[in-house]
């Protein structure tokens, strides 16, 4: 649940304006940019719904409320400077009006020596298979997997599992990562079959996570004697 954030510490501009970042939750891949004044700031409070304010037509409006792709607010920051805020989102579509995920889909420039890829190429990965399922391609792996069905995706799922072991077990640092790639990709094609989205497991593992700061620090974040 939102609480409440300080109005009088944000420095609106002279417009009575503040810069508004969002960012997915789960992929931390940064959706779009929008402007915010004191009444949609208290709305996204109440709502949990990012809200915003349109210099062009000088209104609020809520993200979503047209094409349904509304941001669900977890977290809202403000900068060290109080000028600029950050909203992280759960979306239920694009961010984008024109349907990327992102407004920043157009690339400037890009190093590709320091492209070493994070935790949003699981929501690409199980894009993928989703995509796959839902149009079949001949000669696909993922398609065989479906076709075959749970035993079959069990059971490759357990033959990674074991390779993965013996990749550790072996100490060959290559040959683990070769392989726990493998079992990834294979837990997703049953997590997909199931039903089931790596953002369900993300949920539980905070819950987890938040779980046992409680009971290491307590409810008040004190060590426990």
């Amino acid at each position: 649940m939102l609480t409440a954030l300080d109005d009088a510490a944000i420095q609106f501009n002279d417009q009575g304006l503040v810069p508004a970042i969002l960012q997915d939750y789960h992929t931390r891949q940064v959706l779009m940019m929008a402007w915010m004044n004191a009444e949609s700031i208290q709305i996204t409070l109440d709502t949990g719904k990012a809200t915003f304010y349109s210099r062009s037509r000088q209104a609020l409006w809520t993200k979503g409320e047209t094409s349904g792709h509304f941001q669900h607010v977890v977290t809202f920051y403000y900068d060290c400077d109080a000028d600029t805020l950050l909203l992280e989102v759960i979306p239920d579509g694009p961010a984008c009006h024109t349907g990327h995920t992102s407004c920043f889909y157009r690339e400037l420039a890009e190093d590709t020596g320091r492209d070493k890829g994070n935790s949003a190429i699981l929501k690409t990965l199980n894009d993928q298979i989703e995509d796959r399922k839902a149009h079949p391609v001949e000669g696909s792996y993922t398609n065989y997997l479906f076709n075959e069905g749970l035993d079959k995706i069990c059971k490759k799922l357990g033959e990674e599992s074991t390779e993965t072991v013996i990749a550790a077990k072996n100490g060959d640092p290559e040959e683990l990562i070769s392989e726990a790639s493998d079992l990834i990709y294979h837990l997703s094609v049953l997590l997909n079959y199931q039903g089931v989205s790596f953002d369900d497991v993300f949920e539980k593992l905070t819950a987890r996570h938040t779980h046992k700061r409680r009971d290491e620090y307590g409810a008040s974040g004190k060590i426990k004697n």
